[in-house]
C-alpha cells in the first residue's frame, strides 16, 4: 500500500480544507443563530442551501459515489481523507456537499439495484441534492442488531404491495425535504432461508398511512442538522409493485451492500471529529490556567494529547487499509477490516472527546463548544450500523474458524 496521496486527491483534499477554512467554520455559528429564527426547528437554514451551491460550483460534489456516471468516481482510498476533512465539522460539511447519510446509502442502493424509472424518479433528485430521504429498517418491538428478526410486512395485493409496520430512529425522517423512504420488511416471513424472507421497496412520504410519530432524541439532541430520527408507522401504506427494489427476498443483501460502505464513511469522518477535538483541547490548553500554572503545562493534559494523537494515526491507518482492500478486493474481501474499523473507531473516538470534555469542564458538555453534540454522534456509532458485540462476535468466530 502506497502511503502517498495520488494528484487527483491531494487537489481535492486542498480545495476541500480552503472550503471549509472561507465558508464552512464561519458557517457554524450563523447556522445555529438562522435555525433559532426558523419557523420549524427542522426546516434547512438558509446558510446550507449557500454551502451546498458553492461546493457545486467547487466540483466538491457527491464525492463519496464510486460511480463515474452519477458520482465523483472515487475510489474509497481517494474518498477516504476527504471525508475525513468533512467529518471536522460532521452538522454541515457533509451535507453540504452532498455526502450526508442517509442520503449517500440511499443513493448507492438505488445506483447499484435500482431500475431505471426509479433512478429517473427519486435517484436523480438526491444526486442534485433537490431532496432529502430516509432508510427504515430499525424496529422498536425486536432486536434490530439482528436485521432478520424484523416484523414490517410487505405484502402483495394484486399490481401492489401493502406496508404494515413501525420503525424508528429512521434518520433523516423529519427534514421536510424527506420525501422518499427505503423500507426493508418481510414479504416471505416464514420461508425456509431466514436471509430470503426481506424485501425493500420505496415509498414516497405522502403515501397515505405514512406518519412520521415523533423526533427520537440521542442524549437529549433531536439532531435537526442531519434531519433527525423519527419514530415512522406504516398502517396500510400501498405502493406499486414496481417500486420493489430488486427482486423479493433481495432485501437482506442490499442492506448487506448498503452498509458496508456506510460503515467505513462514519469510520472516515470520525477520524476528522477526533481531529477536531484534538484542535479543540490544544486551544483549551494554551489559554487556560488552573492552579497558577496554564493547562499545557499539566503533566496529565500532556498524555491526554499524546494519547490522543497516537490513537488516531492508528485508526486513520487502519480505516485506508480498509479503504484499499476494499477497492482492491471487494467489501467481502475486506470483511475483517470493515468490522474491525467499525469496532475500533468510535470507541477510541469517544474516549478521545471525552477527555476535551473533560479539559474544557462545563464547556465542555454545554451548548457553547461542539464537544457535547460530537461525542453524542460518535457514541451512538457504537450500536448504529450493528453493535460493536454483533461485529466482535462475528469477527472472531471468523478468527476461531482458523482453529476449529
Amino acid at each position: 500500500m502506497d502511503f502517498a496521496f495520488d494528484a487527483r486527491t491531494e487537489e481535492l483534499r486542498a480545495k476541500l480544507l480552503a472550503f471549509m477554512d472561507e465558508y464552512v467554520y464561519p458557517a457554524e455559528r450563523v447556522a445555529h443563530e438562522q435555525r433559532a429564527r426558523l419557523a420549524s426547528p427542522w426546516d434547512t437554514p438558509p446558510v446550507v442551501g449557500e454551502l451546498k451551491a458553492e461546493a457545486r460550483r467547487q466540483g466538491l460534489w457527491n464525492l463519496f459515489l464510486p460511480d463515474a456516471e452519477h458520482g465523483a468516481g472515487l475510489t474509497n482510498l481517494q474518498y477516504a481523507p476527504l471525508a475525513e476533512i468533512t467529518g471536522r465539522s460532521p452538522q454541515l460539511a457533509p451535507t453540504a456537499t452532498n455526502c450526508a447519510a442517509p442520503d449517500t446509502g440511499n443513493m448507492e442502493v438505488l445506483a447499484q439495484f435500482g431500475d431505471e424509472r426509479q433512478k429517473k424518479q427519486w435517484l436523480e433528485p438526491l444526486l442534485a441534492g433537490e431532496i432529502r430521504s430516509a432508510f427504515a429498517m430499525t424496529e422498536p418491538e425486536v432486536a434490530s442488531s439482528d436485521a432478520t428478526n424484523i416484523t414490517t410486512r410487505i405484502e402483495r395485493d394484486g399490481d401492489e404491495y401493502v406496508v404494515t409496520g413501525r420503525k424508528w430512529y429512521i434518520s433523516g425522517a423529519m427534514n421536510p425535504d424527506c420525501k422518499i423512504f427505503i423500507v426493508m420488511g418481510k414479504t416471505d416471513p416464514d420461508g425456509a432461508d431466514i436471509r430470503r424472507q426481506q424485501s425493500m421497496v420505496l415509498v414516497p412520504r405522502d403515501t397515505p398511512g405514512v406518519t412520521v410519530r415523533r423526533a427520537m432524541q440521542v442524549f437529549g439532541y433531536e439532531d435537526h442538522w442531519h434531519g433527525g430520527h423519527a419514530e415512522v408507522v406504516f398502517d396500510q401504506v400501498r405502493v406499486p409493485v414496481s417500486n420493489l427494489i430488486g427482486e423479493e427476498g433481495g432485501g437482506f443483501a442490499i442492506a448487506q451492500a448498503r452498509l458496508g460502505p456506510g460503515r467505513i464513511h462514519h469510520c472516515m469522518r470520525l477520524i476528522g471529529m477526533a481531529e477536531r477535538a484534538i484542535e479543540l483541547m490544544c486551544r483549551r490548553a494554551a489559554s487556560r490556567t488552573a492552579f497558577g500554572k496554564a493547562l499545557a503545562q499539566q503533566g496529565v493534559v500532556h498524555n491526554w494529547i499524546a494519547d490522543a494523537r497516537v490513537a488516531v494515526e492508528q485508526m486513520r491507518l487502519l480505516v485506508l487499509k480498509t479503504a484499499w482492500m476494499m477497492d482492491t478486493v471487494g467489501n467481502r474481501g475486506a470483511h475483517t477490516e470493515i468490522q474491525a474499523i467499525k469496532i475500533a473507531t468510535p470507541r477510541t473516538v469517544v474516549g478521545i472527546i471525552d477527555r476535551a470534555i473533560q479539559l474544557y469542564g462545563a464547556g465542555g458538555v454545554s451548548q457553547d463548544f461542539p464537544l457535547a453534540e460530537l461525542y453524542a454522534g460518535a457514541r451512538t456509532l457504537m450500536i448504529a450500523d450493528g453493535p460493536d458485540e454483533v461485529h466482535q462476535r462475528s469477527l472472531a468466530r471468523r478468527e476461531l474458524k482458523k482453529y476449529l
